[in-house]
């Protein structure tokens, strides 16, 4: 009986250790694969891209949270509807008030979003619009940012408007100038009244070889040369991400 109880030890401190290397090796890789260069190189601009950039005004791009810079997940939400946490480890954690609950979030940080947020901040007027509310958006956006100054405006819930239990977003609130304003945005719902001026991205939940936002680099670095981004935008019957 001894010599079962023992075994039984054994076998628990043993499993205890195997989970928690494997739980290490995960968070190993996770961290080489997010942090693996970034291959989009910038170049210097020619007199003649210099020159056209200075004849155009400079763009404003909108940004969407939710499955397109990040993922969050939560069991204790009533709002949540993932059966499971997503396998690897949250980037952070945050705790919102929601309808006098109190709810804690499992954040995820799209693959390169960081070096993302870094490059179109150089290039475009980055404004965040998501349709969570402030208190939950307020926070993401703060570790997104990390003090860098990228997001010029915040729009959350309260900027939206409600139909049917969805939110589409109202780009005239940010400006009326709709030839120099796009939104990135995974939900087309979000953008359906202004549907040349969106670029739609592919939902991201925790995959962690996308590279949507990489992808992206080129296309946004040739947008801010145009005079309407319309002019663009709507020759793109999906207005899908590359």
């Amino acid at each position: 009986m001894r010599m079962k109880l023992i075994s039984r030890t054994i076998l628990t401190a043993v499993t205890a250790i195997y989970k928690y290397v494997l739980r290490y090796i995960r968070r190993l890789f996770r961290r080489i694969r997010y942090y693996e260069p970034v291959t989009y190189n910038i170049y210097p601009l020619t007199p003649i891209s210099s020159h056209r950039l200075n004849i155009v005004k400079k763009k404003i791009l909108v940004l969407d949270l939710d499955e397109t810079l990040i993922h969050s997940a939560s069991l204790n939400s009533p709002y949540n509807n993932e059966k499971k946490p997503p396998s690897v480890d949250p980037d952070f954690e945050l705790q919102v008030i929601i309808d006098k609950h109190l709810v804690k979030f499992h954040v995820f940080k799209r693959p390169h979003v960081d070096k993302f947020l870094e490059i179109v901040s150089q290039w475009y007027d980055v404004v965040i619009f998501t349709a969570g509310i402030d208190a939950y958006g307020e926070i993401i956006t703060n570790r997104l940012d990390n003090n860098r100054g990228i997001f010029k405006k915040k729009y959350y819930r309260r900027h939206c408007t409600p139909e049917s239990g969805l939110f589409s977003k109202d780009l005239s609130v940010i400006t009326n100038d709709l030839s120099s304003i796009f939104i990135l945005d995974n939900s087309p719902f979000a953008y359906k009244n202004y549907p040349h001026n969106a670029i739609q991205i592919e939902s991201w939940f925790c995959d962690q070889s996308d590279k949507a936002l990489l992808n992206l680099l080129p296309v946004l670095d040739a947008m801010r040369f145009v005079h309407d981004v319309r002019s663009v935008l709507c020759r793109n019957p999906n207005h899908k991400s590359p």
